[in-house]
């Protein structure tokens, strides 16, 4: 079996941990420069957020035709009643991404807003 000894040179002396100290002035300064790039976005979104027309003269509106989901519709019934002559699969990628569905699922009574190419 073997031995280990330490000798009193291989342990180090441990010093206190001294504790920061920030003065009144160091928090300001502290503070504020934390703060900083804060107050810049702030600047240039109150800069750069005045471009907006509130009149709505240039404000196009979109109608849609809109069709009511029955008992027993599906996407793809749907999709063949109201463009027969289209593929069904890019008419029901269509109305799924206008009306943000998710997962096909539709609910009885539900409004669909057809897309204006197919609804003319």
């Amino acid at each position: 079996m073997s031995t280990i000894t330490f000798s009193s040179a291989a342990v180090l002396p441990v010093r206190p941990a001294t504790r920061l100290r920030l003065t009144a002035r160091g928090r300001r300064v502290v503070l504020s420069v934390a703060a900083l790039p804060l107050a810049v976005g702030i600047a240039f979104a109150a800069l750069s957020g005045g471009s907006a027309m509130a009149s709505g003269e240039q404000a196009a509106t979109a109608s849609f035709a809109t069709v009511t989901v029955m008992p027993g519709d599906t996407l793809w019934s749907i999709a063949e009643g109201i463009a027969p002559e289209a593929d069904p699969r890019e008419v029901i990628g269509d109305i799924t991404r206008l009306n943000l569905l998710r997962g096909g699922e539709l609910q009885i009574g539900q409004e669909l807003a057809i897309p204006a190419q197919y609804s003319e």
